[in-house]
């Protein structure tokens, strides 16, 4: 049909211009470099490729808490970043199991162990003790560290009065036993001073290298198995420094071509004067303020390198080694310069240089490493590769402090990672660090665990009830309901608050905001749950079981959860193939629906000793099984899946509860019995008689009982009289009070 004369005019209609959304501005992830001291814009050399480089332990002793600071901080970061960011992180790690410590605990432990196999006759103890408690006491004078100082006085003390006490046993001629048991009290005390002076005195004896390698093979074998207790995800690539020897020395050797480094006396050194000079190289990049410090640089040679005749080698106090020359009683290898071993700095250098080329995205350790070992591995490793860009992104993660106290290995200061997980589980301790800054002090504290320990709770009493939502039975189409005003709301702040983590992430990766945005999700969760069961409405399956998801991928990118799991935390012993979640709850669902029917009949035929053993089953015999029965008037009984020991505490806290309760309704019982007890006591006497016991304020009286002259025979003013006399009718009150009862029979 032909279109009208108007219609024809307009000739063919076309789609109107579309003009796309002004948008916003993409949230860039920065992280806090070192290098910068400030907030970076992360941009990889490479695309998405992430190339990362981490200091690992010096396995000489248990790995700590602070280990456990600085790699559960660098496990987060490094998740987050391929997990969340998406980037393709290559990660690698080094152990360091050749460094002075090793050396000399190695040589130390041997010896001790000799010593202690020769069980040396007591006199023969007493005079080795009096041996090492000499030089040991030159130390402790010459030492100016208050918190050194302190450790060192404690050792020696404990020493002298065990020395004390076997002196007595012998010269006593006590019986060869107690003899026996207080050489074995000494031994013990006396082990670090005995361990100093058998090191000094034979160490250069010791020279199968064996006993090198057997203690830092034995140190890092533990320190991995701390690490998969604390779900920390292993490196991409793990290098030894043992292994890496011919690497160091050809890194060594081209540092020295470079014209950077200089042979002295069988060792190298790297010439820092040289380098400063040149104008495309800078030392001290992290931390410039310290260079010179004399006591950091010593402390990175290491207590084997710092004699006055190795110091002499240097050509400026601020060198330091790239490679040592050996001296009797330590570890070696050939190389141009004679036998010896690697300097501490240059391990790192050469490893990662080996495996990641001259530049990598991201290097990272603890703050305490910031001057001068990974400056000198800047300075090294520029040295080499002739550039200034070795590391593009330094990340340092803050120190641990024990209840406000600095933490040390050296001060003995320290709890182990095993010691730690005896206590809390690795998700309570991975909540912990990531309601802290990774770059700040973390303090491990009774608070500090009790607020994970919190959050963990709400978190998992809020999985558990969104659980119970989702099992609650309806037909395919009921799942999808009509949202109303609260369901959009709700909606609205799931987004609003997805938003705010993906900021703060974006942040400095800033786990701490990101847990309480997580926290406030929660809640308002929480609000709209309960607002919907008041209403007697079901909630929202689909909105609530979208946010629980959302809730559990975040800590699953955290680490926070270690098994496979599809909403909230795993139920069950880790490392377990079954779900035991999905295996046993039907059988839970029918539990509890038949007890349920069985009270219901118990109430109406009143039945109460049914009801208590409903009762027993649900606050006695579930929870030692792990399992919550939640009665609610009615409404059905929510069943939850908890941690067994979590269950036997809360028993243990209502018990507890329970007992105050009823320990403070007696003692408020008691308390009126008393205050009634009193009051009928004062009611009993007679208002002539109420004054008459007070001879130390009154001496004269009226015929009524009522005072007229103070103890000093001066008669009472006016007011004091008044007063006196107001006291006295309202005593004759009380008084007939307690006759009329008795007249009445009333009284008990």
């Amino acid at each position: 049909m032909a279109g009208s004369s108007g219609e024809q005019g307009k000739g063919r209609r076309t789609q109107p211009q579309w003009a796309p959304p002004a948008g916003t501005e993409p949230c860039k992830l920065r992280l806090y470099n070192s290098l910068t001291r400030n907030k970076d814009v992360f941009i990889p050399q490479a695309g998405k490729k992430v190339t990362w480089y981490c200091c690992g332990p010096t396995v000489y002793d248990a790995s700590h808490m602070g280990h456990a600071r600085s790699y559960i901080s660098f496990d987060i970061l490094r998740r987050v970043l391929k997990d969340y960011f998406h980037y393709d992180v290559f990660y690698c790690m080094n152990i360091t199991d050749i460094d002075d410590k090793i050396i000399k605990r190695a040589r130390q432990n041997y010896l001790l162990e000799r010593y202690q196999e020769q069980k040396p006759a007591a006199v023969q103890l007493l005079e080795d003790v009096r041996s090492a408690m000499k030089p040991f006491s030159v130390r402790l004078s010459e030492t100016t560290d208050p918190d050194k100082r302190q450790m060192l006085e404690r050792i020696l003390q404990a020493t002298t009065q065990a020395t004390e006490l076997l002196e007595q046993a012998v010269h006593s001629s006590l019986a060869p036993e107690e003899v026996d048991s207080r050489a074995g009290v000494l031994l013990e005390e006396a082990k670090d001073l005995l361990s100093d002076w058998l090191d000094a005195t034979g160490g250069s004896s010791v020279t199968d290298n064996s006993i090198f390698s057997k203690l830092p093979k034995f140190w890092e074998g533990e320190f991995h198995k701390d690490m998969e207790a604390l779900n920390v995800l292993p490196p991409d690539v793990l290098t030894r420094v043992s292994e890496y020897v011919p690497e160091i020395v050809n890194f060594v050797q081209k540092i020295v071509d470079n014209g950077y480094g200089y042979v002295s006396n069988g060792s190298v050194y790297f010439d820092t004067v040289k380098f400063a000079s040149s104008e495309k190289h800078s030392y001290g990049k992290l931390v410039p303020e310290a260079v010179g410090d004399q006591r950091a640089l010593q402390e990175g040679e290491g207590d084997l390198s710092i004699s006055a005749d190795r110091l002499g080698e240097k050509r400026s106090p601020n060198d330091f080694a790239l490679w040592k020359a050996s001296k009797p009683g330590e570890p070696s290898w050939t190389c141009p310069w004679g036998q010896g071993r690697p300097g501490w700095h240059i391990e790192c250098s050469a490893m990662a240089g080996t495996l990641l080329g001259s530049s990598m995205d991201i290097h990272g350790g603890g703050f305490d490493l910031r001057f001068p070992h990974h400056d000198n591995e800047l300075a090294q490793s520029e040295a080499y590769f002739e550039n200034d860009c070795w590391v593009r992104y330094f990340l340092h993660t803050g120190h641990l402090t024990i209840a406000g106290c600095k933490m040390s290995k050296s001060l003995k200061n320290f709890i182990t990672i095993k010691d730690a997980l005896k206590k809390h589980s690795a998700r309570q301790l991975r909540l912990a660090f990531l309601m802290h800054a990774w770059k700040d002090t973390l303090d491990y504290s009774s608070n500090t665990m009790e607020s994970a320990l919190q959050y963990e709770k709400f978190l998992n009493e809020f999985f558990l009830n969104v659980k119970d939502v989702l099992r609650a039975p309806v037909d395919i189409t009921g799942q999808f309901e009509k949202w109303e005003e609260e369901e959009v709301e709700l909606n609205k702040n799931f987004y609003d608050k997805k938003r705010a983590v993906h900021e703060a992430l974006c942040d400095n990766v800033d786990t701490r905001t990101v847990l309480e945005e997580m926290r406030a999700l929660v809640s308002q969760c929480n609000l709209y749950m309960a607002a919907r069961k008041a209403a007697r409405r079901r909630p929202s399956r689909a909105l609530l079981g979208n946010i629980a998801l959302y809730l559990t991928h975040m800590l699953k990118i955290f680490g926070a959860i270690e098994e496979e799991s599809s909403l909230g935390f795993p139920v069950g012993q880790p490392g377990t193939s079954v779900n035991l979640e999905s295996t046993v709850m039907p059988y839970l669902q029918v539990l509890s629906e038949f007890r349920e029917g069985v009270r219901k009949i118990a109430r109406e035929k009143k039945v109460p000793e049914v009801l208590q053993l409903s009762d027993a089953l649900r606050d006695d015999i579930l929870p030692e099984l792990g399992v919550r029965f939640e009665d609610h008037e009615g409404l059905p009984t929510v069943v939850k899946l908890v941690d067994r020991d979590t269950l036997l505490k809360e028993r243990e806290e209502k018990k507890r509860v329970e007992e105050e309760k009823r320990r403070k309704k007696e003692e408020a019982a008691r308390k009126k019995q008393e205050q009634e007890a009193a009051k009928l006591a004062k009611m009993k006497i007679p208002p002539s008689e109420m004054f008459l016991s007070e001879r130390d304020k009154y001496s004269k009286f009226d015929e009524s009982g009522l005072p007229t002259h103070d103890a000093e025979g001066k008669e009472l003013s006016k007011g004091q009289a008044k007063k006196l006399k107001k006291l006295l009718e309202a005593q004759d009150k009380l008084h007939k009070e307690y006759l009329q009862m008795v007249q009445n029979g009333s009284l008990q």
